[in-house]
């Protein structure tokens, strides 16, 4: 069996570079519409998305929420304290199990996604879509599902260990 090659080759180098370039500067622009249409930081909206727009319930376990938007359970547990705190989500123990929490949008958090949206879907086009056509956003969207598929079937993130470092 060969070795894994300890490098990236150019193609490999460059597609990685601009996807982190892409990334870091659509997640700059998202953040800045957030924080002006919505006073949300970026984890902040996904949580109300999450909880508005992709939960029937519009309820969650904190720990799948944590898992669904890749942030550790204390960082989560501290932006749905805010989130609590200004009206858009409610926390309580969970029916299903008492060692869970579940966090709740109120009425409020809808209305504050609802208030956000417009100008997410704006900066989007802007700033993503604006730059493609419809066939390369079919590719791109071909291409990176199976990258996140890949890495989502790894453990999630609550099940990894919390041993002190």
């Amino acid at each position: 069996m060969p070795k894994p090659s300890s490098s990236l080759d150019s193609v490999q180098l460059g597609a990685y570079f601009a996807l982190m370039d892409v990334a870091g500067l659509l997640r700059h622009a998202v953040e800045q519409q957030l924080r002006e249409d919505g006073d949300l930081s970026y984890v902040q909206f996904q949580v109300l998305a999450r909880l508005a727009l992709d939960s029937p319930t519009g309820s969650e376990r904190m720990t799948d929420l944590a898992d669904g938007v890749v942030y550790s359970r204390s960082g989560l547990t501290y932006q749905a304290g805010l989130l609590e705190k200004a009206g858009l989500v409610e926390r309580a123990p969970s029916p299903d199990d008492e060692r869970s929490v579940t966090v709740t949008v109120t009425d409020a958090g809808r209305a504050r996604i609802d208030a956000v949206i417009p100008g997410h879907v704006e900066v989007l086009r802007q700033h993503l879509f604006a730059a493609l056509t419809p066939a390369q956003t079919q590719a791109l969207g071909d291409l990176l599902a199976p990258v996140r598929d890949h890495m989502r079937a790894a453990p999630p993130r609550s099940a990894a260990s919390r041993g002190r470092r």
